[in-house]
């Protein structure tokens, strides 16, 4: 009994002190150069949407929740985000060559039609970001906007991401 004693302090004191390690807030003073919505605005309900249910992973501006403040939480939070970012950023979109963007917003639409996005996970706990099916064809709708213009305004050629050459 005094083992499992000592054990719960050990534990305590460790999951205090890892209070004051917390990962870097994604949060940005600016909108980039490199915003989607400088060459690619959406109406104002498919942005409201965008915020709602992408952009805490997709953009360099995440709302945090008051549980983010505790740690291994915002851990698992950071790593979330971080990962959301390098699949894709919508800050840094226009930054992308032009083949890529041109396939990451084909994929959004696909994951977006497909229930794949935005990730059951995150919705278990932000239920507003849950997405209807007419919010669904909205952002594809959004998303074929974008690719027809790009079709229209670039070479077909550019808009194909370049194989890997296997080593």
């Amino acid at each position: 009994m005094k083992i499992i004693k000592k054990l719960l302090w050990v534990l305590l004191g460790i999951l205090l002190i890892i209070q004051f390690f917390r990962p870097a807030p994604n949060v940005s003073a600016a909108v980039s150069d490199h915003d989607i919505m400088k060459a690619y605005p959406a109406s104002p309900e498919v942005q409201a949407i965008l915020q709602r249910a992408c952009n805490d992973c997709h953009s360099n501006n995440t709302i945090y929740p008051w549980y983010s403040k505790i740690q291994p939480v915002a851990w698992w939070l950071n790593n979330h985000i971080v990962d959301g970012k390098r699949h894709l950023n919508f800050s840094e979109f226009l930054g992308y060559r032009i083949a890529r963007q041109y396939k990451k917003i084909g994929e959004v639409a696909e994951e977006v039609n497909e229930g794949g996005m935005p990730l059951s996970s995150y919705t278990l706990v932000h239920t507003n970001a849950k997405l209807s099916a007419d919010e669904k064809k909205q952002v594809n709708d959004w998303c074929v906007g974008i690719r027809t213009a790009m079709q229209a305004k670039y070479p077909a050629d550019s808009l194909v991401m370049p194989k890997r050459k296997k080593a």
